[in-house]
């Protein structure tokens, strides 16, 4: 136990003060380590009234603080800092509200959300906030006491919107452990991590998931096609363990080419080499796929016969093909309007449990923007700055394995083997 003596650095008596509090698995998660750092880094000072730590692995801490700074409007920086730590004033207010005064816009001053778990408090009770997703607003709809998370092209003119910090908290992320002791929460990337324990781990939460009936999100890039992985994808769709793909145009259209014409931009993946003129077959592709109406009618006349949009179609397999600048066609199925994406996505993301993710950057990044917190990800990639970048962004909850994605995949289809072998 702390006493008030010791203190991170003296204090004026003169200067602004508010006491907060933290809660849950502060020390082990390193919450409050961020906190105070958080504090001292912004020219503020800490004295830590009363601590107390859990003695056991799942028991959470809690700690008060005072937390002191040379200015009101200092002050609020720091608190609003430490905010999204889940450090909360100790005394407790209603949030506060504003009507928006246009369409696609918050009012000033907005609560501008995270991925994490929060609650706003509306009239002394407090409300859990719906469709949880970073870099959105809170609408309430004080009547109700309800309040959801609305991203800012969806607001609408005369929408109530949560303005400030105040009455609002937030549940950080704490340590996630799996029944056999996979950390999802030890995010750290390194290439050196013995990757059949990762797999291994990877297996059996797919296969957890789908013996609860959870859903499971891959988010795929073009380099499953172009590395020879197409099949062990395929396998795991008619195997059940993916009940959403997320991809680009360009998945879609190598995964078509190969079952058109056995190649993938040309090249052919039994041989490794370039066919001649086939740095058409894509084109011919996707024209085909167009002449057809959609992949699901290509799958139906017998134009698209294998491959992984040929299962999503046969094994039912929702999948949102997301547009960019870059597209060839594109396939008739691809949304070119990025908020339609986006919004397609969110509809299936509020059904999933799981996502995995494999060589892709961009893809990655949007869907770990779109999550909450206490869905676990996992991210393949034979670059590690993928991982790097969706826990810079904030999507904590990744965890990284560097590797190609085609012995990734391989190793993943044995280990799922052994699973229902065992169960």
């Amino acid at each position: 136990m702390m006493n008030d003596s010791q203190a991170a650095s003296p204090t004026s008596p003169n200067e602004p003060t508010a006491e907060v509090e933290v809660r849950g698995h502060i020390i082990d998660s390193l919450i409050l380590p961020k906190v105070l750092d958080l504090i001292t880094s912004a020219g503020g000072h800490f004295e830590i009234k009363d601590i107390s730590i859990g003695e056991q692995r799942t028991d959470p801490s809690h700690a008060r603080l005072t937390v002191t700074a040379p200015s009101d409007e200092r002050l609020q920086e720091i608190l609003n800092a430490i905010f999204d730590h889940g450090a909360v004033p100790v005394d407790q207010y209603d949030c506060r509200w504003e009507a928006a005064d246009m369409d696609g816009a918050f009012p000033e001053g907005f609560y501008s959300t995270t991925n994490q778990r929060t609650q706003v408090r509306i009239d002394g009770k407090w409300v859990e906030v719906a469709d949880q997703e970073m870099d959105c607003g809170i609408c309430v709809d004080p009547a109700h006491r309800t309040a959801r998370c609305v991203p800012m092209v969806a607001v609408k003119k005369g929408q109530a919107y949560v303005v400030g910090h105040r009455g609002v908290r937030v549940f950080p992320p704490q340590r996630i452990d799996a029944a056999h002791g996979f950390e999802f929460m030890n995010s750290a990337v390194s290439t050196e991590k013995p990757k059949s324990v990762a797999v291994r781990e990877v297996a059996r939460e797919l296969f957890q998931a789908r013996q609860s009936g959870s859903r499971t999100i891959v988010v795929a890039g073009p380099a499953v096609v172009h590395t020879g992985s197409a099949g062990q994808l395929c396998e795991l769709i008619r195997r059940g363990y993916v009940q959403y793909l997320f991809a680009g145009n360009a998945l879609a259209v190598h995964d078509i080419e190969q079952a058109m014409f056995g190649t993938s931009l040309g090249v052919n993946l039994d041989r490794g080499t370039s066919v001649e003129a086939g740095h058409e077959h894509h084109l011919r592709a996707i024209n085909r796929v167009r002449r057809a109406g959609s992949i699901s009618r290509a799958v139906e006349k017998g134009i698209v016969s294998s491959g992984i949009m040929f299962e999503c179609v046969r094994q039912g397999v929702d999948f949102v093909l997301a547009g960019s600048i870059r597209d060839d066609g594109p396939l008739p199925d691809v949304i070119t309007d990025v908020l339609k994406a986006q919004q397609a996505m969110r509809d299936c993301i509020r059904q999933a449990g799981f996502c995995l993710m494999l060589a892709t950057t961009l893809h990655s990044i949007a869907v770990g923007n779109l999550l909450p917190a206490w869905i676990p990800v996992v991210c393949v990639d034979i670059n590690p700055s993928t991982v790097i970048k969706l826990n810079d962004r904030g999507s904590f909850q990744t965890t990284g394995i560097v590797t190609d994605v085609a012995p990734f995949l391989h190793t993943l289809l044995e280990e799922l083997d052994r699973q229902e072998s065992q169960a």
